[in-house]
Order: C-alpha cells, then sequence, then structure tokens
C-alpha cells in the first residue's frame, strides 16, 4: 500500500509517469551534451544560478503534487527531498576526497562529477524498484529498514572520517589487477599502449564514485521509504536532490569541511525515521512472532511532525557546524 505508510495510494497516470521520466532524461542529456563538450572548473555565478533554478523546480513541483495529489502527498516529498538533498551533501564530502586522493585536475571534475551523479541515480532507481516491490511483497519489510537506519545512524555519530572511502576495496581490486596509468589522458577512461589497453586515472575514479553511490544508495531509500511508500514521490525527490549536486560541490568548497556536525545530523535524522518504520511495523504487523501476527496499537509520527524534525536538526546542524568552526578559526 502507498502513499505514507498505511495510507492511500497516489493515483499517478502512466502519462504523468513519462512526463516525468521525459523531463529528467532531457536535463540529464542537456546537461552532458553541454558539459562534455566544453571542459571546464564553473565559475560562482554559473553554480549559483544553476543551484537556483534546480532548488526552485523542487519547491514548485512539490506545490505541484500538492495541489494535484493533496497536501499529505505535498508534505511526503518535502520532507523525502530534504532528507535524500541532506544525505547527498554527505555523499559530496565522498566526491570531495575521491577528487583529492586521485588528484583529478579542476577542468575534468565536473565531467567526473556528473558520471557520478548519474550513475547514482541509476543505482538509486534500481532500489527504488526493489524497495517497492519488496513492500508489496513483504509486510516485515519495515522491520528491516527500521532496524538498518537505527544501525547507520548508531554507526554515523563517530562517523568523523572518510577517508578510507576513496580507496575502496572495488578500486584496490582494479589498481592491483588491471593495467593502469598515472598519466591523464583528458576523459578517456583508458588508452592503448602498444596492443595492451591501459587504464586512466579517470577510470579509477568512476569506479571509486560508482562504488561510493552504490553504498549510499542502501542508506538512501530505506531512508525515504520511511517518509513515503509512494515510488513515485520516492523517485521524484531522488531526482531533486541529485539536480544541482554539481553545482554545490563547486560552490560550497571548503564549506563543506566546515560542517563538521553533518555526520551527527544525519544520524539523528536517520534514527528518526528508522524510529517511525519501526512503529509503523508494529502497527501494521503481521508477523507471527510478535503478539501473535496481530497489529499493535502503537502511535504513529505523522508526515508533518517529520518534516519539522528534519528541518530542525538541519538548521542546528548547520548553525552548530558553522559556529564550531569559527570558534576554532579564531
Amino acid at each position: 500500500m502507498f502513499g505514507e505508510p498505511g495510507g492511500l495510494c497516489v493515483n499517478v497516470s502512466p502519462l504523468e509517469w513519462g512526463i516525468t521520466l521525459g523531463v529528467t532524461l532531457a536535463v540529464l542529456a542537456f546537461d552532458v551534451l553541454v558539459i562534455g563538450r566544453r571542459p571546464h572548473e564553473p565559475s560562482k555565478r554559473e553554480c549559483v544560478i544553476a543551484l537556483s533554478v534546480y532548488v526552485g523546480l523542487a519547491l514548485l513541483f512539490g506545490l505541484l503534487v500538492w495541489n494535484v495529489h493533496g497536501g499529505q502527498y505535498g508534505l511526503e516529498f518535502y520532507a523525502g527531498w530534504l532528507t535524500e538533498y541532506s544525505l547527498s551533501i554527505d555523499n559530496l564530502f565522498i566526491f570531495i576526497i575521491i577528487m583529492a586522493s586521485f588528484k583529478v585536475p579542476a577542468i575534468y571534475q565536473q565531467q567526473a562529477l556528473l558520471i557520478g551523479i548519474v550513475l547514482a541515480l541509476v543505482f538509486r532507481g534500481v532500489f527504488i524498484a526493489l524497495g517497492a516491490v519488496a513492500i508489496q511483497r513483504f509486510s516485515w519489510i519495515f522491520y528491516f529498514f527500521g532496524a538498518f537506519l537505527v544501525f547507520t545512524a548508531v554507526k554515523l555519530l563517530g562517523d568523523t572520517d572518510h577517508s578510507d572511502d576513496a580507496d575502496n576495496a572495488v578500486v584496490r581490486f582494479a589498481k592491483t589487477y588491471l593495467n593502469t596509468t598515472d598519466s591523464w589522458h583528458g576523459l578517456k577512461l583508458y588508452v592503448k599502449r602498444g596492443r595492451k589497453r591501459v587504464m586512466t586515472p579517470m577510470f579509477l575514479v568512476i569506479v571509486a564514485l560508482a562504488t561510493t553511490d552504490l553504498l549510499f544508495a542502501f542508506d538512501s531509500i530505506p531512508a525515504i521509504y520511511g517518509l513515503t511508500s509512494e515510488p513515485y514521490l520516492v523517485f521524484t525527490a531522488n531526482v531533486f536532490a541529485l539536480m544541482g549536486l554539481r553545482q554545490l560541490y563547486f560552490l560550497l568548497g571548503d564549506l563543506l569541511n566546515r560542517l563538521v556536525y553533518l555526520s551527527q545530523g544525519l544520524a539523528v535524522i536517520l534514527m528518526f525515521i528508522g524510529v517511525k518504520l519501526l512503529l509503523h511495523a508494529l502497527h501494521e504487523n503481521q508477523v507471527p512472532f510478535i503478539n501473535g501476527g496481530e497489529p499493535l496499537h502503537v502511535p504513529e509520527i505523522p508526515t508533518l511532525l517529520s518534516l519539522a524534525v528534519i528541518i530542525v536538526t538541519l538548521f542546528v546542524t548547520m548553525a552548530a557546524s558553522l559556529l564550531k568552526s569559527q570558534t576554532t578559526r579564531d
């Protein structure tokens, strides 16, 4: 059952799905064609304009959902979008480390980031579809999602160093067993040395970004399914969260490193959503060894409260981080 867990189903027509997918592909195609033809480091003005457009479109889309499908689903979209956006910002920390670790030239960072974002969208699309099927077929999946998010939140509370993520097992395997070169050849993933193909550093960067995106999808999708079970809202919230992420990377720059409490703030959000999922699972319980397979009369957390908790947590996290950074600098 879709909508907020236990709620009514959003009536999303095939035409609405088609338009959404068409616009998403058109935006990605435009981005790839424009960026691919002119590798460069974007200016602050360019980033501000693009980011303002993407955020504005997300806000307008939320209003459209509100008017067409009702206020409940508008709130679910905004809550999901903010959650996915905050998790995507955490993803940027890893992107920065990857770029620095592989010493990616500034003019090629846009293309690498764009590929990473496209891969993230693909992976999340797969997980969204799998999550929708799991929710329909397995009533106990909310227990798993909730427990997983609580575990992730506890892990995040003590996670202040991402330095090992840039050189993960997959990257180490590629370096060890594939022919690689340390020299850059533009955006090429491989070059020929005699009869052999040699993988360039850009290939390793893409591998690092792809595996990182895959790991983040494991956290991202259960989190948003804790706010809405409607695949259309889950998909669009992820699309809008990823759009503009590349510009945000260049716009914020060193400011990202000043968000010292971001992991802790995300841990609070994921913990809250995990508890929300567990309460919903108990409320809709069909697991035989829990209360004899009968639902438990436990309170459920409304979407409006979820949205308020997410906004307040993000605000406190940013304010505390900037205050801490300012105090340290002084």
